[in-house]
Order: structure tokens, then C-alpha cells, then sequence
């Protein structure tokens, strides 16, 4: 094992191990961190003023939801995950209760013909953010207290499916395509780690496809934003503005951008400069350079994860593995669409950068959900089980 990807475990005779933080995984998280919060502020500002009349409106709520994040990150970080094993049942339960609550008329808020939010005093909040984090984090535990039954029938692979397949159509109903999509990947991915047969995990990745296809043919409105993005100047004044807009925008930055501020696209022309294509206004201010540093901030952390959900199962931990692997594969996912959409790749869907957008639910969230991997980190180094690098510090 390589110093770059080991842990470190620190313990004296009779005593508990000191906290152990995994460096790539902090460091990778505050940087981009601190460039979501940036370019937030450079995005929103025009924004903001002609809304609010205050120029760091979405600023100061993201900065607030950043701290308030990281709060939640340190206390979870202290939550043992053997805790969470014993919670499962309520895991279930909740995940599916915020999913039927935002359907609900009078609860759910609808925004832009969606209704995904409730509205809690000044704030919206978005229940599916925080319901596919504790839904995943169920199936990660089903899956091993099931493995018997999940590595030798269908059946034990199928019972798993049903809940995500449930949970999905909620998502649907609100409608938010892109969140029920990551969903039911992350999932079946969690489900595979956990030692599903490849070839129950190939049958459902097949029909899955299918599935999802004939859902986003099914409807007018998804078939559109589906197919907009094929050749969005065909219609750059409708269907495919917002595209034209981030391409424009992706296109001035060249290599090293027009400048922090500087973005033209941002002053009305792009739509969600600050959400959804916040990534458009990094290309066009920081050009090629500033994509490379948050494409390689991401892949460290995804990449980490992975790792770390490796180090775990050959260390004879398979929950820490399972909930280790779902924040790599889920980041990795959300972050690629993302992209994906900024630059033409993908059809455009509502799924915010994690860590970057704005979005105060997305960013409690998965500040909750880091803290969370840092716990498994802590423990897999703890076990005394798995390698140790003389790198890693405890703090």
C-alpha cells in the first residue's frame, strides 16, 4: 500500500485512538469549498442587487450554510457508525416521510413548475437532498446484514431495488428526473460493492436503461430538454439558451479566463449563473486553468473515497466500504452530470455542483455526508486492521 493512499492509527495501552482526519479528503473538500464560495459571490452579485437590492444576498446564506455544514460535518464526525447501523429502520422511514411531505399541498413549495421545497420561515428547504443521503445510507446497511442472501439469490437483490425503485417515483412525481436517476446508480452501485452477482447487477443495469429511457419518453417536456441539447442553436432563444449561454460562456474563458468579475455571461444572459451553471461562469472568468483545479479537487475526493471504501473492505469492514463507496460513486455522479450539462455533454437537468452551487440544503447536506466519510476513515484507521502511513497525522 502506497504512503499517498494508507491510513495512520495512533493508540496507547488502555487508552482510545485519537481522532484520525484524512488529509486529501479535508484538503480536497475546503478547496472547493472556497471556490464555490467565490465564484457564488462573483455570479450572484448583479443578481442579488436587482432582487434583494443587497449585492451579497446568496453570498452571506451560502457562507452561513457553509459553517452551519461544517458544524454538522464535526458532530458526525463523532458518531460512531455502529450508530447508524442501529438507526436503520428510522433511516427508512424518514427518508420516505421527507419524500411524501414535500407532495403534500400546502407543505411542498413549488418553484419553476417544481415541487421539491418546503419552505421553513425565510428558508426553502430540499427534503430530497437530505432523503437519498439516509436512503443510501440504509441500503449500505441492508446490504450487509442481507449479504448472505444478497451473493447467492436475485431475490436478495431485488428486495433492495424495490425501495429504490419506490423512492424514485416520488422523485418523479415532484418531478425531479436527475436526483431519481443518481438515486437508483448510487444505490445499485452500494449494492454491487456489498457483493451482489454480476450477473443480477448486469440484468438490472440493462432493464434499469431501458426504464429510464422509456420514462423520459414518456413525457413532452423531458423529451424536449432531453433532445434540446443535441444542437441547442437550433433554437438558442428557447429550448436551448440556457445551453448557448454556458457554451458562450465555457468558449470566452480560453485558458486562462477574462478575469475574477469579469464574466459577461453572468449579467443576465445566463440563467442560474450561481446554481445550476455556476461552472459556466468558473470557465468563463478562470478559462482551462481554473477547470483543471476543480476537476482534479473532485476526482481526489471521489478517487479517495473509492480508496478508502477499498481499504475498508480488505480491513473486513464492509458497512464502512458501502458508505464510503455510495459518497464516491454519488459525488462523482452528481459532479459529472453537472459538468456534463455546463458543457453540452448531457441533456440539462436540475442537479447543483456539489460544494460549489448555491443551494443551502445541497451544502448541509454534503458537508453531513463528508463528515460522515471522515467517521469511516477514523474507524477503518482505528480497527488496526489496515495499513498505516507515517503522512497521516490524528488531530
Amino acid at each position: 500500500m502506497t504512503a499517498g493512499v494508507a491510513l495512520q492509527y495512533s493508540r496507547s495501552a488502555g487508552r482510545q485512538p485519537r481522532l484520525v482526519l484524512d488529509p486529501v479528503i479535508v484538503a480536497a473538500t475546503f478547496c472547493l469549498l472556497l471556490i464555490g464560495l467565490v465564484m457564488v459571490a462573483s455570479a450572484s452579485l448583479n443578481v442579488a442587487e436587482r432582487q434583494t437590492g443587497d449585492p451579497f444576498f446568496h453570498f452571506e446564506r451560502q457562507m452561513l450554510s457553509a459553517l452551519v455544514g461544517c458544524a454538522f460535518a464535526g458532530a458526525l464526525l463523532l458518531v460512531p457508525i455502529s450508530l447508524w447501523q442501529r438507526a436503520a429502520p428510522v433511516l427508512l422511514i424518514g427518508s420516505f416521510l421527507l419524500l411524501v411531505l414535500v407532495l403534500i399541498p400546502g407543505l411542498g413549495h413549488e418553484v419553476n413548475g417544481s415541487r421539491r421545497w418546503i419552505r421553513l420561515g425565510p428558508v426553502n428547504f430540499q427534503p430530497s437532498e437530505l432523503a437519498r443521503w439516509l436512503l443510501l445510507t440504509y441500503i449500505a446497511i441492508y446490504a450487509v446484514r442481507h449479504q448472505m442472501e444478497l451473493k447467492s439469490s436475485a431475490q436478495g437483490f431485488f428486495k433492495p431495488l424495490a425501495v429504490l425503485l419506490a423512492a424514485s417515483l416520488l422523485l418523479l412525481v415532484e418531478p425531479d428526473f436527475g436526483a431519481a436517476v443518481v438515486l437508483c446508480v448510487t444505490g445499485t452501485a452500494v449494492l454491487f460493492v456489498a457483493g451482489a452477482r454480476l450477473r443480477d447487477f448486469l440484468t438490472v443495469c440493462a432493464i434499469g436503461g431501458a426504464g429510464i429511457g422509456l420514462v423520459a419518453v414518456s413525457s413532452g417536456y423531458r423529451l424536449q430538454r432531453l433532445t434540446a441539447f443535441l444542437n441547442p442553436w437550433a433554437d438558442p432563444f428557447n429550448s436551448g439558451f440556457q445551453l448557448t449561454q454556458s457554451l458562450i460562456a465555457i468558449g470566452r474563458g480560453e485558458w486562462i479566463g477574462v478575469g475574477l468579475g469579469s464574466s459577461i455571461q453572468k449579467l443576465f444572459y445566463l440563467p442560474e449563473a450561481h446554481t445550476d451553471f455556476v461552472f459556466a461562469v468558473l470557465a468563463e472568468e478562470f478559462g482551462l486553468f481554473g477547470v483543471v483545479v476543480v476537476v482534479v479537487a473532485f476526482l481526489a475526493l471521489v478517487l479517495r473515497s473509492l480508496k478508502l471504501s477499498r481499504i475498508a473492505a480488505d480491513a473486513g469492514m464492509p458497512l464502512h466500504a458501502c458508505i464510503a463507496a455510495a459518497f464516491g460513486v454519488w459525488l462523482g455522479l452528481q459532479a459529472f452530470i453537472n459538468i456534463g450539462v455546463n458543457m453540452g455533454l448531457l441533456p440539462t437537468k436540475g442537479l447543483t455542483l456539489p460544494l460549489m452551487s448555491y443551494g443551502r440544503s445541497s451544502m448541509l447536506v454534503t458537508l453531513a455526508w463528508i463528515g460522515m466519510l471522515l467517521r469511516v476513515h477514523h474507524e477503518v484507521a482505528a480497527s488496526g486492521k489496515s495499513a498505516i502511513a507515517t503522512e497521516a497525522r490524528p488531530a
